[in-house]
């Protein structure tokens, strides 16, 4: 495609996503629950399709050198697929909050005030690597009366467009417009330009992928983003604690997966059950190959650990990202310095204290500056899925409008409603 044929394909999206964006908004919730059904049930029946067309984008990665968390990323299993259906069916099962009335209020001069919750209108997701993207995108979209323009990466192409197809099928099953949910079928980057500089047609842009992706789109973007940078996420393990469990949730919000952004990255350790858990947990992470970058208190503590990969940290370490089997580990005095740590070198996304102390479990979900903030539990639960959420569109680390991963709600806005009988004001 010439540029000029780019901007007219994405004007023609946008165009057809305003138009269809009415009509989602005025559906009813049976509808747009049967879309979703529809579309879980499409899903299960496609497993073995939606695995070939994977497949060559598989294929294609590798022959290409991506790396190994990247390609891991692309895969659509069974396992994947079956979790994409599950969270169409948990949207389906929650309420319809479009159009509810919030805080009606009597004024003095008689007329009521309150507020209405109504979809946002259009939005733009623009993602790299994960195709079930499209289906979390896709069903909040219906289930919060949203049309939405995709913009997947051009190594998930074929995935991809499989997954459109079914979900332009569900919309068609249910009634719905085909361009309520759109899919841009070129790889070609000057689309991305022209999707995050359409005010008039698209209301906010959600990126969703590496660090440099979302650079640009904030740079560049002419309408709203919401948007996380990182996911550089803390487990503090507190004095006092409970050590097996303490064990258990440092290991699991580590290696359940190395490639999320909610996979914790720091280990902080208070001073007094360090000698205790530190040996522990460094047996766990060197039978799984994890490499420990550490500060000298934390490096004596766990020097006697059979094949222990061990690495003195740097300055650099304690704000990284690794997405991969490595992890940085400090010693602090306790839970005040593992709340300075946190909020000086985190990404305010998700941090957690494993803790047998109310007061400094309070303290811990008071002070620390992140989206999310979690009590003995791995940070792996920071999930729009495991929320409840049904799916999420991202996980936000702003401050403003969407915070923490994004669902229905922060897909939303309200407007202010007033209801009077013929007053005027004096």
């Amino acid at each position: 495609m010439t540029a000029l044929d780019i901007a007219e394909y994405t004007h023609t999206l946008g165009s057809q996503a305003k138009t269809a964006s009415a009509l989602m908004a005025r559906a009813p919730a049976a509808i747009k629950n049967k879309a979703l059904r529809a579309l879980a049930q499409l899903l299960r029946d496609n497993v073995q399709p939606l695995q070939h067309d994977n497949a060559r984008d598989l294929e294609r990665a590798v022959a290409a050198g991506l790396d190994a968390p990247m390609v891991d990323r692309l895969k659509l299993t069974p396992k994947v697929i079956e979790t994409c259906a599950q969270g169409c069916e948990q949207l389906a099962a929650m309420p319809d909050i479009i159009g509810e009335i919030l805080g009606m209020k009597q004024q003095p001069s008689g007329i009521r005030v309150g507020q209405m919750r109504v979809p946002i209108g259009v939005f733009g997701m623009i993602y790299e690597s994960r195709p079930n993207v499209t289906i979390e995108a896709a069903s909040l979209s219906i289930k919060s009366g949203n049309a939405c323009i995709l913009r997947g990466g051009s190594e998930a192409i074929e995935s991809n467009k499989a997954l459109a197809r079914l979900v332009v099928q569900a919309l068609a099953q249910a009634g719905l417009p085909a361009h309520g949910v759109q899919l841009v079928e070129t790889t070609d980057r000057a689309a991305v330009g022209q999707l995050i500089a359409m005010p008039q047609f698209v209301d906010v842009i959600i990126p969703r992928g590496g660090k440099g992706l979302i650079e640009r789109i904030s740079a560049e973007a002419k309408v709203p983003v919401i948007k996380h940078l990182d996911g550089n996420c803390h487990t503090y393990v507190d004095d006092p604690c409970d050590i097996a469990m303490a064990v258990t949730v440092a290991d699991n919000a580590k290696t359940q997966k190395y490639s999320p952004c909610n996979a914790s990255e720091g280990l902080l350790v208070a001073r007094g059950v360090a000698a205790d858990f530190l040996p522990r947990i460094g047996a766990v992470y060197a039978a799984k190959g994890v490499e420990m970058r550490c500060d000298a208190e934390a490096l004596a503590l766990l020097a006697a650990v059979p094949g222990a990969k061990l690495v003195p940290a740097t300055e650099q370490d304690w704000g990284e990202e690794y997405l991969a089997p490595i992890i940085s580990v400090k010693v602090v005095a306790g839970v005040d310095e593992a709340i300075a740590h946190i909020n000086r070198y985190g990404s305010h996304h998700t941090d957690a204290i494993l803790t047998t102390n109310h007061q400094h479990a309070q303290q811990f979900l008071r002070d620390v500056d992140s989206a999310s903030v979690m009590v003995n539990a791995s940070t792996r639960f920071a999930d729009g899925f495991e929320y409840g959420l049904g799916a999420e569109i991202g996980i936000s680390t702003d401050k403003f409008h969407a915070r923490g991963p994004v669902g229905i709600e922060g897909l939303t806005s309200l407007k202010y409603v007033v209801l009077g009988e013929g007053e005027i004001r004096t």
